[in-house]
């Protein structure tokens, strides 16, 4: 079990650092933070205290803030790191330094807010705040009074919060993130936007995975949905790059009356369901001015439902400290009257398992069912995707034979389920192994750099 240790500052020392007696370090010549690196007389505290105690004057030269904040110890070739040094990559920087990333400044704080939990020292920074010349950043790091900006090494290792896929594909930005990976071997994690479609094919190769898929394709043509509307009775139009279920439609074919039906959402956030005697006439009425090469169409599913409203679920996964998934948040989803998705924003409503399912027996049954498909989902993601993958969120159905299906699959989830009362401890946890996984990138980065720098 990797743990902490309390750093200290000495007054009346120089070139100095003393470490944990418990820690058989042998002979250490240098003292790391972030990229930085000096000599330094190292060796173990001489009141046998485990803490780490480190002179002004090397402080100073690694650029090392005493934040009072315990940090992980890593030691390798006689050099000793201390760390993790995380940098939250993200855009939209303000000029008011009590909102300095806008209405995400509160996100980003509660985010900051589990360095103690995790011993790492967390900081936000962008684009604007690198100084190449001196291999330097400008932090924004939240501490008691606040948001303070710190001048610290480039970070050991840096999380991808960008807000957008619009910030994401900005060139800049992505040049930035390719010097930083490949002059300073910088790990990059939870890095672009999952593509809806590239997220299937994938997952198709892996048949691990791939019995929790729906039938999915990109729109070719209306033949195809047609056959999809016979197999299942309805479908969902998706856009590939989509997000927080805008521009989702799901068209259903009426046997009986041998008539088309679309329900999906206006601009102006209310709710339509119309018919439409042909599906070339629905098409050309609804997707008039959209690009069917950037939808995919994929089976619907016969979900089950609470009060005649469709459940899905949201189930967030994240890597530890030992780079191991673990399942950090489960909540149930229920659409609102006539909504065509469970997103909040479409009036959909948060519900824990045991609000959804009247017995235990079917809570622990779709509990299992459901951490088990997302696990594996998964393991098989962080094996088929490129980049370093940390946190996923997961949209799942259970149909009314009790098979579960993958929905979408989200690199950077949203955080509505935590409005719920009961899942702030959920809230936290995923907070937290958010900042965890940096421990485990930081080590192996030291340790064996070429299992993940790619």
């Amino acid at each position: 079990m990797k743990k902490p240790y309390l750093i200290e500052f000495i007054d009346d020392m120089k070139n100095t650092v003393y470490y944990p007696p418990e820690l058989p370090l042998g002979e250490i010549k240098r003292i790391a933070y972030g990229t930085f690196s000096a000599n330094a007389i190292c060796v173990p505290h001489p009141t046998g205290r485990n803490t780490v105690a480190i002179s002004h004057d090397i402080a100073k030269r690694i650029k090392m803030p005493n934040l009072q904040v315990a940090l992980h110890l890593f030691s390798h070739d006689q050099t000793l790191h201390l760390g993790p040094l995380v940098g939250i990559f993200t855009s939209g920087f303000t000029p008011f330094p009590l909102r300095p990333i806008g209405e995400r400044s509160l996100f980003f704080s509660k985010l900051l807010s589990v360095e103690k939990l995790v011993g790492a020292h967390a900081f936000v920074f962008g684009e604007e705040h690198i100084n190449w010349e001196n291999g330097t950043v400008l932090g924004y790091f939240f501490l008691e009074n606040g948001w303070e900006t710190i001048e610290v090494p480039l970070p050991n290792v840096i999380y991808d919060r960008l807000p957008n896929r619009r910030s994401e594909k900005k060139a800049q930005l992505s040049n930035i993130k390719e010097r930083l990976q490949k002059e300073y071997l910088i790990p990059w994690y939870n890095p672009g936007f999952f593509n809806k479609m590239d997220v299937f094919e994938r997952l198709h190769q892996d048949e691990l995975s791939s019995n929790y898929l729906p039938e999915t394709h990109p729109f070719t043509s209306f033949s195809m949905v047609e056959r999809m509307l016979a197999d299942y009775g309805h479908v969902f139009i998706k856009p590939m790059n989509g997000s927080l279920g805008l521009g989702i439609h799901q068209i259903i074919y009426d046997r009986e009356n041998d008539a088309y039906y679309c329900r999906y959402r206006e601009k102006d956030g209310s709710n339509k369901l119309r018919k439409y005697p042909t599906l070339e006439g629905l098409f050309k009425h609804v997707f008039k001015n959209r690009k069917l090469s950037t939808m995919l169409v994929q089976q619907g599913i016969h979900s089950i439902r609470v009060n005649n409203c469709t459940v899905d679920f949201r189930i967030h996964t994240n890597k530890d400290m030992k780079g191991n998934w673990r399942i950090t948040a489960l909540a149930g989803k229920v659409a609102g009257p006539g909504s065509v998705t469970t997103h909040i924003n479409n009036g959909g409503v948060i519900k824990t398992i045991d609000e959804i399912f009247e017995t235990k027996e079917e809570q622990t049954a779709a509990l299992n069912k459901l951490k088990e498909a997302s696990l594996a989902l998964s393991q098989s993601l962080d094996t088929q995707m490129e980049g370093l993958i940390g946190e996923i969120g997961f949209d799942l159905g259970i149909d009314r034979k009790g098979n579960v299906w993958l929905l979408e699959a989200n690199s950077k989830p949203g955080r509505s389920i935590f409005k719920h009362p009961q899942l702030k401890d959920f809230d936290l946890l995923t907070r937290k192994l958010s900042l965890a996984f940096s421990v485990f990138l930081t080590e192996k980065s030291i340790l064996s750099p070429e299992e993940i720098i790619t």
